[in-house]
């Protein structure tokens, strides 16, 4: 079975390897596509694509489809947070995603590291990470809304630095109600899910997101679902893919549709 990636992320924001390397890297390994997902640019951090680099990125990644036109499909795209306030209108698909909550008038990393999430949760909301959490879900749900994704990036991934379950516990009530009214507003939505395996890369996670109860509530509804390896080094390009086609999930796609060439 041969597999195509379409998160992935290159030195133009917080990737290793540079676009031509990962294009060389996806032939090898014989994708028929391979789309690339810069992270948009938000004014308020410095691991996205700065304005300039956007725009560098954009070229590059022409000249590359230029350069390997009947060798491999090469897609431009974007991760565009649910902050960002760059357009969306030069690239063929989205992965809508968020990464910061919007707290006490700053923005609160999700994913950036352990300790600062666990500040951010004593400083902001006095402890109560299912605060913090429910805030995350509010802001999930309405990804759509403000990108008008094509895809859901990384759904759970407030989970990042849980999978041990000692900052809170994803069967409780609290948990469980803000990440199925989340699910319930963008089942509504025309978006795919992304089943994304970079926590495992990078020693976070031993599975994808979303854990097991989401995935199993996406497949209920018949959600469109799609591998994603959120590729930061060439190396990870398709992590997992042969092991998870293998569970035989549910609705899954390996082609995404295209909204401009």
């Amino acid at each position: 079975m041969t597999f195509s990636n379409y998160h992935t992320h290159t030195s133009f924001c917080d990737g290793k390897d540079d676009p031509e390397a990962l294009v060389l890297e996806a032939i090898r390994l014989g994708c028929p596509e391979l789309g690339f997902s810069g992270h948009s640019h938000v004014p308020f951090d410095d691991y996205t694509m700065s304005v300039e680099g956007t725009e560098a990125y954009i070229r590059e990644i022409g000249r590359l489809q230029a350069k390997y036109a009947g060798q491999i499909r090469i897609l431009l795209g974007i991760e565009q947070d649910s902050f960002s306030p760059m357009p969306t209108d030069p690239y063929a698909y989205v992965i809508g995603s968020v990464h910061y909550v919007l707290r006490d008038g700053e923005y609160l990393s999700i994913d950036e590291t352990r300790e600062r999430q666990m500040r951010a949760v004593e400083e902001h909301y006095g402890g109560d990470y299912y605060a913090f959490v429910e805030d995350y879900y509010t802001e999930v749900a309405r990804v759509y809304e403000k990108t008008r994704c094509d895809i859901v990036g990384h759904f759970d991934l407030v989970t990042k630095f849980n999978e041990a379950g000692d900052l809170f516990d994803t069967a409780h009530p609290r948990y469980r109600k803000a990440a199925l009214a989340a699910l319930d507003v963008l089942a509504k939505a025309p978006v795919i899910f992304e089943i994304n395996t970079g926590a495992i890369s990078r020693g976070y996670r031993r599975t994808p997101y979303p854990e097991p109860f989401l995935l199993e509530e996406m497949q209920k509804r018949g959600l469109p679902l799609i591998l994603s390896s959120d590729c930061h080094n060439k190396r990870d390009l398709l992590l997992c893919f042969d092991e998870l086609s293998r569970q035989e999930l549910r609705g899954l796609l390996e082609r995404l549709p295209i909204r401009k060439e």
